[in-house]
């Protein structure tokens, strides 16, 4: 093998050395978390609430078992396992992991290594043919290595890296806001079935109680005390009733169904067990506003964004600065196998090579311009999705604090509209008035009691949706802590958010 030239070898090296040192030249700006306006407290906490305590808080990611329902703990669970938009939704995270580790493979050389062998004949008449130069020969080459490498001289690999490793994590938070956003849909699908059949069981009471009425008429009617209106009247109202119960049961099977959708279950195969819900909803610690920034899943995915189109300002920068390439390669060739890995047989080359964009009419200052402007508009929509985080808590909070009122205010309404229905029934039984007054005061006494069941309804409702505007237990420091070269999967995970690890 050919003696190396000491000068040439410095050469490389000293190019070599200077190219690592300007490696570490990345341009671009520094990232820092834009600003939004958070207030103090909430505006619509009801009095005597209490900020969160460690021992009543929501419990971390499995925020439903703060309602004590085993049952609805037991289909919680499966929405992690079985339900089909949030497994598409882990895919499309899967995808954005992958591109990171696709382009981390950037920061190092790429190699490739192989071997060939070639018989060729060469035409007679060819131009420049010397009557000495052979017509036919063979070409071995083993093996034959080959490196390139672009060093990241201005910081392009490490923000197009950067870029990625935002946008992955903010693909994470999405997956803990779908997440999120089903477990809260079935909670409040459950609790609204659940209420139904409390409401149904109401008017299976009423029923019961006017069919009792029913045959106190009839036999009135027999003793020749009552007329058949009030016969008429008292099977009107049982009747009545009995269909608005059987119209319930429409209602119960949607929700029913939504259940089973959402659990991974086909509706036909799926069924919810009759049990009434009358218990009112827990407290639900609200904390401070500052929180929701840490809470909130799509509030995470909403920041990461932005330090994603911030790295997007450094890739469109690099655009002004050269492209180096360092290339090279080296192995065994010769025309016989007898002596092809020997000294003389060998070969190497290498060398580099720098390219620059000298005029482009403007495209690198309109590529500047558009990323400058996704960062912008990328801190529009945080700042929007924040707002929309606040507006969500105070709605929820305003919602149950004047619904556990309206519960309070409906009680009286349901004993007062009973005793009046005791009253006007002692007086039709004594013959003081007519059947007409007791079907009137019936009437008022089942809509008021069915006006407390949905009030009812609507506070778990809300209790689940302010839940879910507080972010359910969930923190964005989850979003860092698992390296990229683990391959964890967020089903696998259902209490914690998608993890990305933050390597540079």
């Amino acid at each position: 093998m050919a003696r190396r030239n000491p000068e040439r070898v410095r050469i490389l090296a000293a190019t070599l050395l200077g190219l690592g040192v300007l490696s570490g030249c990345a341009v671009g700006p520094r990232y820092a978390k834009p600003t939004a306006p958070v207030p103090p407290a909430y505006k619509e906490v009801p009095p005597g609430w209490k900020t969160a305590q460690p021992s009543d808080s929501i419990a971390k990611g499995k925020w439903w078992e703060i309602y004590q329902d085993p049952q609805l703990n037991a289909l919680e669970e499966k929405v992690a396992v079985s339900n089909q938009t949030l497994k598409a939704s882990v895919a499309q995270f899967e995808q954005a992991r992958a591109l990171v580790r696709q382009l981390r493979a950037d920061y190092y050389p790429t190699v490739t290594a192989g071997g060939t062998a070639s018989r060729s004949h060469l035409s007679q008449n060819r131009p420049l043919t010397s009557t000495s130069s052979q017509q036919t020969y063979t070409d071995l080459q083993i093996p034959v290595a080959g490196v390139s490498y672009e060093p990241d001289l201005f910081g392009r690999v490490h923000k197009t890296v950067e870029e990625a490793r935002s946008n992955a994590q903010a693909s994470a938070g999405d997956v803990e806001s779908i997440s999120l956003s089903l477990h809260a849909e079935l909670a409040s699908d459950y609790f609204q079935l659940r209420t139904l059949d409390a409401e149904e069981q109401l008017l299976r009471d009423t029923v019961d109680a006017y069919q009792k009425a029913l045959e106190l008429t009839q036999n009135r009617y027999a003793g020749g005390v009552a007329s058949g209106v009030d016969v008429a009247q008292a099977q009107t109202q049982l009747e009545t009733t009995r269909a608005q119960m059987i119209d319930l049961q429409v209602a119960r099977a949607q929700f029913e169904h939504a259940v089973a959708v959402l659990v991974g279950e086909p509706a036909s195969t799926f069924s919810l067990s009759f049990a009434p819900w009358r218990t009112p909803p827990p407290v639900i610690p609200a904390g401070v506003p500052s929180d929701l920034m840490e809470r909130r899943p799509d509030v995470a995915a909403a920041e990461r964004r932005v330090a994603a189109a911030n790295a997007g300002i450094g890739i469109a920068r690099t655009g002004y600065f050269p492209i180096f390439n360092i290339f090279g390669s080296g192995g065994f060739e010769s025309s016989t196998i007898t002596n092809l890995i020997t000294g003389p047989s060998g070969f190497l080359s290498a060398g580099a090579s720098a390219v620059v964009t000298a005029f482009d009419v403007g495209r690198r200052r309109a590529i500047s311009d558009e990323a400058k402007a996704a960062y912008d508009q990328s801190v529009a929509e945080y700042r929007q999705t924040l707002l929309t985080a606040f507006q969500e808590v105070e709605d929820n909070l305003a919602a149950l604090r004047i619904l556990e009122q309206e519960a309070k205010t409906q009680a009286d309404a349901v004993a007062a509209s009973q005793h009046s229905l005791d009253l006007s029934t002692t007086r039709y039984k004594g013959g003081v008035t007519t059947y007409l007054e007791v079907t009137t005061a019936q009437e008022i006494a089942l809509s008021d009691e069915r006006v407390a069941v949905e009030i009812l309804s609507r506070r778990m409702t809300a209790s689940v949706q302010l839940i879910q505007a507080l972010g359910g237990g969930w923190d964005a420091g989850n979003l860092n802590k698992i390296q990229m070269t683990s391959t964890p999967s967020p089903l696998a995970h259902p209490t914690t958010a998608t993890e990305v690890a933050a390597q540079p």
